[in-house]
């Protein structure tokens, strides 16, 4: 063989192997893309929940490789383990009281919620969230003595257990426990009622590692107020910035993140890490909450992950929990018939709206879910709207089920009386598990068909969205198997097995 040809062989290997690590290095960063920073909360208030390994794989499916759980909830925390999946796993506000009053208690609950899950299970559990909100002003100042006691006393007993490396403490805050005089965020600092305390809770975070956890949410802005300008709540331009010095705000979030960075560093903890621990947009229950308006936000934002957009204070982009994964239609309305559809996934893992994920990838429905029988509870055709139990018979069911998609705005507010009736019956009945007699408590007045009652999709306004449901068989799911390996993950063992081939074929070859 001569030099020549020796030196070209060579030079034609060498080409190939470096078109081939580009070509890994260019699908290892685009799947990065899609996940880096995205996280999720995944509520558990439902009627009727999605069991926990089927919302796992809806995760991974859907590149979400954060997620947050308000309680330690052990069919979820089971089926995180070896998920690949981050935890941010909360701890309630009635739990608060017990854990800054004893440092035992918070031992206890650290060893059964946090080591014990990450020694047995493998649930990579990054933070623990200790509370939530608990000083929004309409708690009336009900944990303000003991939300410090009680993150000092978890810190602690995560030392104690060897965790404090690997698992953070946070405190998920409202965006009103900070406030700007001036209107713009550099007059950004603490409400003057808890500024000592958040300077104490702050402190104690800072020399402990741990962030803060901010909720925004630009929906309620809008929600509480007629006159907000509805293009400053998303992040397509606003002909109306918000101008502070040589910063033009264009959208509420970089404006409410920044007036708390700016709380931050007049403070002396300009540096501290924040994390985004809710935020979304609802898609029933309110006027504003559709799903137009819910895709317009939630692509808005997902667009900035991918893209690594941050704020004008701080151009790095946090972690984001969006919120929230699915639909809970046991949560309290208190602040609103929006609270039971913050999901982008509707109650069963289904989808509501198209989204990008990054790199042109729509988001992916749940698999696996099983439901009751296709039939449904209404009105009886020869029914009457006008009789005198209709009233009491739709209170009764609406007492007992979720009827909140049928409020003024909502998804299926334009129903005419019968159609009304029956929505209210039939979610009576599903939420009843499709009961023997549950279909039968209303004076004669409903029956059981076989044909779905859902209206056709009008041409505009939320109520093309109206669904008549069929609940979810809780009694009738696949046991519980593993996870299942994301697309991702299988483009890695699929690239690795490549690159072994590619270092035979190197070897052979120098052999030749």
């Amino acid at each position: 063989m001569s030099a020549n040809i020796f030196s070209t062989t060579i030079m034609e290997h060498f080409n190939f192997r470096n078109i081939f690590f580009l070509w890994i290095l260019f699908v290892t960063l685009e799947k990065c893309l899609i996940a880096e920073g995205l996280g999720v909360n995944w509520g558990l208030q439902a009627t009727h929940p999605l069991p926990p390994d089927i919302v796992v794989k809806l995760l991974k499916e859907n590149g979400f490789n954060k997620v947050k759980l308000f309680e330690a909830d052990p069919g979820a925390l089971k089926a995180l383990g070896r998920s690949g999946v981050q935890v941010m796993v909360g701890i309630p506000n009635d739990m608060l009281a017990t854990l800054s009053g004893s440092v035992r208690a918070a031992e206890q609950w650290v060893q059964k919620n946090v080591s014990s899950f990450i020694s047995k299970n493998g649930v990579d559990i990054r933070y623990v969230a200790v509370g939530n909100e608990p000083f929004l002003k309409a708690y009336k100042d009900m944990f303000l003595n003991t939300t410090l006691p009680a993150i000092e006393n978890v810190q602690a007993a995560l030392i104690k257990a060897g965790l404090a490396r690997q698992v953070k403490v946070t405190v998920p805050i409202n965006a009103d426990v900070y406030q700007t005089d001036s209107g713009v965020p550099s007059g950004g600092d603490f409400r003057t009622d808890i500024h000592d305390l958040m300077m104490k809770i702050v402190k104690f975070l800072s020399d402990n590692g741990g962030p803060l956890t901010i909720n925004i949410y630009p929906f309620l802005s809008l929600d509480a107020d007629p006159g907000f300008p509805v293009d400053f709540a998303f992040f397509s331009g606003t002909s109306a910035p918000v101008v502070d010095g040589s910063i033009s705000y264009t959208n509420v979030f970089d404006a409410n993140y920044d007036t708390l960075v700016w709380a931050l560093e007049k403070n002396g903890f300009g540096s501290l890490p924040i994390i985004v621990g809710e935020i979304g947009w609802p898609t029933d229950g309110d006027s504003n909450a559709n799903i137009e308006y819910a895709r317009k936000f939630n692509q808005g934002l997902l667009d900035r992950i991918t893209r690594g957009i941050g704020t004008p204070k701080r151009p790095t982009p946090p972690d984001i929990y969006l919120f929230g994964l699915i639909d809970e239609d046991a949560k309290s309305i208190l602040p609103g018939n929006f609270e039971r559809h913050w999901g982008i996934f509707y109650y069963d893992g289904a989808i509501k709206y198209k989204l990008n994920l990054g790199n042109k990838r729509s988001v992916t429905a749940a698999k696996g879910v099983r439901y009751l029988a296709r039939k449904w509870c209404v009105m009886a055709p020869d029914a009457n709207v006008k009789d005198p139990n209709l009233a009491d018979s739709i209170n009764y069911a609406c007492s007992y089920a979720d009827c909140t998609s049928l409020g003024y705005g909502s998804s299926c507010g334009g129903l005419d009386a019968k159609s009304n009736a029956s929505y209210a019956f039939n979610m009576y009945y599903q939420t009843m598990n499709q009961q023997k007699g549950s279909c039968e408590r209303f004076h004669n007045l409903s029956v059981i068909t076989t044909i779905d009652p859902t209206p056709p999709p009008s041409k505009s306004g939320n109520s093309s969205h109206c669904r008549f449901e069929v609940m979810i068989d809780v009694g009738k799911h696949e046991s519980r198997v593993n996870p299942g390996t994301s697309s991702a993950t299988k483009i890695k063992h699929f690239s690795l097995a490549l690159l072994v081939l590619v270092f035979i074929l190197d070897y052979t070859m120098s052999l030749s």
